[in-house]
């Protein structure tokens, strides 16, 4: 008899969390056909080089300027309520996107101006999402929720650039791709709607004892207090700035550039990547199952694995043994990035939750510019490979400072146990 496919428990077990999963599974694969999507609508309408990079910069703006605000309101207001007005005001980015691309009317100008709208809705979706994760499960499932969560992201972007080529290709170019990940935001709204989210009471600082979440500057201070009074979060944030710092220009910046001078460019490219991909998608199967007893010491071991792409890169293995490198890499880059929002599910008061998780995305996201312009510059100065030794050397110096934490490795799955 064949055997039957059985559903990971935490969504046959947990209703909540299935609307919320459900709700991204489309959507993320519609944001990373979009990645693929936007450069080329901005060359569809006669931009180069420099308009990709500015409107890529119109859309990452908003979320630098706007993460700690949207901390602080999603944990005033209804996070579903965050979410929905997210995928709609995106949905109708990409709506405008898409028309103005398939009438033939769109500018460098206006791409920059809805990218811009696009990246502060996004901006206001992501802390959301990480508060209100953890109140449609049961505390034990809160680590195969994110793990599922992460897997969506390593599918999604194996598979959307795929389907980014196919929709460009045979389905009204960039602007048939913008109406697909539009399509996908009305998928989202329509799961995310009858969600019924646990309800989550409002946190009162340890600080004022009179002062409550009603006040915007008070809010944002009982964040960075919730942030400050536990070693192990200033520990991975000051990590995760390191690694998005001086580890990930290596992928971003100088790994495409020695692909084209020692090896076979984007074709040695292509494949390297998608090992990297390969290797995510195992690391989520593997965390969606083990539940390590130091959730926190494991992620920063994976730290310390992913901080070793820059040697990885500059290896000389070839494009198959650069690959089976990365795919390692992939491996620990998505383990402990899963086990570090774990840890913070099971151990920030659900009401911080979102100010917590906003400066994290801050010192990640927010430091990926700052990375690339000082690694374009260190590059052209010292050499690629002088450059990506030193970016081992420091970013395995600063993911071994994480390990060495006490607050770090000693952080157990009790919620009681202080950080």
């Amino acid at each position: 008899m064949p055997r039957t496919i059985r559903l990971p428990a935490v969504l046959r077990d947990e209703p909540q969390y299935r609307l919320l999963f459900g709700s991204q599974v489309l959507s993320v694969l519609g944001d990373r056909v979009t990645m693929v999507a936007l450069p080329f609508a901005v060359l569809a309408t006669g931009g180069g080089v420099a308009d990709v990079a500015l409107v890529s910069a119109a859309q990452f703006l908003p979320f630098v300027v706007l993460a700690l605000p949207a901390g602080v309101w999603a944990d005033r207001w209804d996070r579903k309520r965050i979410l929905v007005a997210s995928d709609a005001v995106r949905l109708l980015c990409q709506v405008v996107a898409a028309t103005l691309l398939l009438t033939d009317t769109a500018h460098v100008g206006h791409l920059a101006v809805v990218a811009a709208v696009y990246g502060a809705a996004d901006a206001f979706f992501a802390p959301a999402f990480s508060g209100l994760l953890p109140t449609t499960v049961a505390a034990p499932n809160i680590q195969p929720a994110n793990a599922l969560r992460g897997l969506t992201y390593s599918v999604g972007s194996i598979v959307g650039p795929v389907v980014a080529g196919l929709l460009i290709a045979f389905a009204g170019g960039p602007g048939g791709a913008l109406l697909f990940d539009a399509a996908t935001f009305a998928v989202s709204i329509a799961l995310l709607v009858p969600l019924r989210p646990r309800v989550v009471d409002a946190v009162v600082s340890a600080e004022d004892p009179t002062a409550t979440t009603d006040h915007f500057w008070t809010s944002l201070r009982e964040g960075w207090g919730e942030v400050r009074s536990r070693s192990w979060v200033l520990a991975f944030l000051g990590g995760f700035a390191a690694y998005h710092v001086i580890v990930l220009p290596a992928i971003f910046v100088i790994g495409p550039v020695l692909m084209e001078e020692d090896l076979d460019g984007a074709r040695s490219w292509a494949i390297i990547v998608a090992c990297f991909g390969i290797g995510s998608v195992l690391g989520d199967l593997l965390v969606l199952r083990w539940r390590p007893t130091y959730a926190l010491r494991v992620s920063a071991v994976m730290l310390v694995g992913a901080s070793c792409q820059a040697a990885f890169i500059g290896s000389g293995l070839g494009t198959w043994g650069i690959g089976g490198l990365e795919l390692l890499a992939g491996v620990c880059v998505t383990g402990a990035f899963t086990l570090w929002e774990t840890s913070l599910g099971e151990h920030i008061p659900a009401a911080a939750l979102s100010r917590v998780s906003s400066y994290d995305y801050l010192t990640s996201a927010g430091m990926i510019p700052l990375g690339n312009v000082l690694a374009g510059a260190v590059s052209a100065s010292l050499g690629l490979q002088t450059t990506l030794v030193w970016m081992t050397v420091l970013g395995v110096a600063a993911s071994l400072c994480v390990v060495a934490v006490p607050g770090v490795r000693g952080l157990g799955r009790d919620p009681g146990i202080p950080g």
